[in-house]
Order: C-alpha cells, then sequence, then structure tokens
C-alpha cells in the first residue's frame, strides 16, 4: 500500500515508518520537524516537510499520487503544555487533524489509523482499563484526542471513512536506530537515562505512599516496537471495520521497579529523591488489551521491563545527545 504517515519523524511515528517499510509497504512522511527529527526518518520514505494547518501543502502531498491509508501521529503530547496552551493543543491536535481528515477524504482515502491515547479515560473507576472505560478525561491533550476519535466516528459514518484509533499506554523502548528523543522529556525513562549520561544528577520520584506494593505509582509499559507492529494490525483491519483499541500489556511496574531495571541496565546508582506527589498522578494505570489481542491479533512480545529499559539504554548511550546531523535511519 502506498501510506501517508503524518508526524513520521516522530518517536512511535519513526519506528512505525520503519515497521511498515519492512513489510513492504511505500511510505511518505508529512511532518513539520517542529517536535520530530529529519534523521529519524528512514531513507527508504519520502519526506514532505509541512505543518498540518497548512492547507496548500498538505493538498500538494495528497495530490503528488494515490494515497491508500494515512497513520496519524502528529500531535502536541506534554499534557502539563496543554493546560498553560490549551488553544495551541486545540489548534494543532484537533484543527490541524480536522485539516489532515479533510484532506485525505477530498482525495478518496478510505483507511486512516490514528495514534490516541489512554488519557481519554481520566482518572481510573477500574482497573485493568477496557475500552468499556467512561471516557472523563481530565486535561486538555486527552480532551483533543477524544475529541478526534469522535470526529472520527461521524467521518466513518457520513464519508464511509474506515477508522481505528490506537489508545497508548506508556510507550517506552528503542529500536538499534530509532528512539526517545522529546525536549523537554517528560517520560521516566529518558529521564532515568540521563543520570548515567551526565545530563542529570538525580530524578524525583513524585510520591512513595501509593497504595501500591512499593509506595509509588504503577504504570503499563509498552515497547515500542510492539506499539508499531500494532499499526501494522490495525491498518490491515481498517480494509474491512474501524475501532477503538487499548494497547497496554495487562502488567505494571512501579516507578520503583523501573529505577531497578534502569540501575540493573546501567550499572549506575541513579541517585532518587522522593517529592510530594503530583495533582492527577493515579496510583495505577493498567490496560485491558483483550480486545486488541481478540480483534487485531495484537500480542506485545517485547514489553518486559528489562527488555524495554535495555534497549532504551542501548540507543540513548549511542545517542547521548539525542539525534543529531550524522544520524541517519536506515
Amino acid at each position: 500500500m502506498r501510506i501517508l504517515v503524518a508526524g513520521g519523524a516522530g518517536y512511535i511515528g519513526s519506528v512505525t515508518v520503519q515497521t511498515l517499510l519492512d513489510a513492504g509497504h511505500s511510505v511518505t512522511v508529512y511532518d513539520d520537524l517542529s517536535h520530530g527529527h529529519q534523521a529519524a526518518v528512514d531513507t527508504r520514505a519520502q519526506l514532505v516537510e509541512g505543518a498540518l494547518q497548512d492547507i496548500a501543502c498538505l493538498t500538494a502531498a495528497f495530490a503528488s499520487q494515490p494515497f491508500d491509508a494515512v497513520l496519524h501521529f502528529a500531535a502536541y503530547i506534554e499534557v502539563a503544555q496543554s493546560m498553560s496552551e490549551p488553544g495551541r493543543y486545540f489548534a494543532n491536535n484537533v484543527g490541524g487533524t480536522i485539516s489532515l481528515i479533510n484532506t485525505a477524504v477530498e482525495h478518496g482515502v478510505q483507511r486512516f489509523v490514528f495514534s490516541s491515547t489512554a488519557a481519554v479515560y481520566g482518572p481510573p473507576a477500574y482497573t485493568p482499563i477496557d475500552e468499556q472505560h467512561p471516557l472523563v478525561p481530565i486535561n486538555v491533550y486527552g480532551q483533543g484526542k477524544l475529541m478526534v476519535e469522535q470526529m472520527l466516528a461521524w467521518y466513518g459514518s457520513q464519508c464511509g471513512l474506515r477508522s481505528i484509533s490506537l489508545r497508548y499506554f506508556n510507550a517506552s523502548g528503542a529500536t538499534e536506530t530509532l528512539g526517545e528523543d522529546h525536549e523537554p522529556e517528560s517520560h521516566l525513562i529518558p529521564n532515568l537515562l540521563a543520570v548515567p549520561l551526565g545530563r542529570r544528577d538525580h530524578v524525583d520520584v513524585f510520591g512513595d505512599d501509593y497504595s501500591t506494593p512499593d509506595g509509588t505509582c504503577i504504570r503499563d509499559y509498552v515497547h515500542v516496537i510492539d506499539l508499531a507492529g500494532a499499526h501494522l494490525l490495525a491498518l490491515e483491519r481498517t480494509e474491512r471495520a474501524g475501532g477503538v483499541y487499548n494497547l497496554g500489556t495487562g502488567n505494571g511496574y512501579s516507578v520503583r521497579q523501573v529505577l531497578d531495571a534502569t540501575r540493573r541496565a546501567t550499572g549506575h546508582p541513579i541517585p532518587a529523591d522522593v517529592q510530594p506527589r503530583r495533582a492527577g498522578d493515579p496510583a495505577v494505570l493498567v490496560a485491558s488489551a483483550a480486545l486488541a489481542e481478540r480483534e487485531l491479533g495484537w500480542r506485545p512480545q517485547r514489553s518486559g521491563i528489562d527488555r524495554i529499559v535495555g534497549d532504551a539504554w542501548r540507543w540513548h548511550a549511542a545517542h547521548p545527545r539525542g539525534y543529531d546531523s550524522s544520524t541517519t535511519a536506515s
């Protein structure tokens, strides 16, 4: 298939692009490179540099060749920033997505896979969280993703667009050539790895008095390679149906367990200071991915915490400054 991947220069997008190319698909990456990295784009893919809000650039990209499907990763992802800059987040994550969907539909695209998030659920009423859980997002980031999911349902009923929304839990890990390089970085594992790399002298642990075995928050970590594989399966399913699926493992690891795994992988003590809880952090966020297994045939294969942290450490140790002009993906 000929596939346009919006946000294909970002963390999960770039790994998915590589997976699609390895599976024999033709890929065009559409990315404004404001948060993605040109060096992360596989050299086998075509790169079109442009913003979602740039209708002329979007139209030209879709007019350049007929696309069979669109995969959409192009969103701002910082939860705290979404609360301080709601207009910016709604403009890009919702408004930009409207531009992308409209342009795709106008050019006859009938298959669409959307990168969504567990943030659409809000505070868990129960765990593990399944797709029937109430949708009560408590931040602008999650609200915007939910709005797009709801829009896609209407595009399906009114325009025949077959879409799948994939609700990620905690994306993590790396491939040999592609890893996590955000600015600012809010994710736990790369911040832990910044200590042995000399970019931080310690990490903060926010709360050690939760109702969990060791008092720290528990999260469901999914290897980025497993996530990329789910997109390939979702793309296949859009041939006949749409849907919404959680991408998690059904198992959680506490902050202290991740910290211990990082110490094992790096051989570094990684000092940690306990700080007060952060507002809005639930004790446990773990997915039920039974629906994805049943309908997509998806089973994560690499999502043990030692494999995740080990892969992430190898990439960060080889790229201590993240992506630079000498790094290319192939």
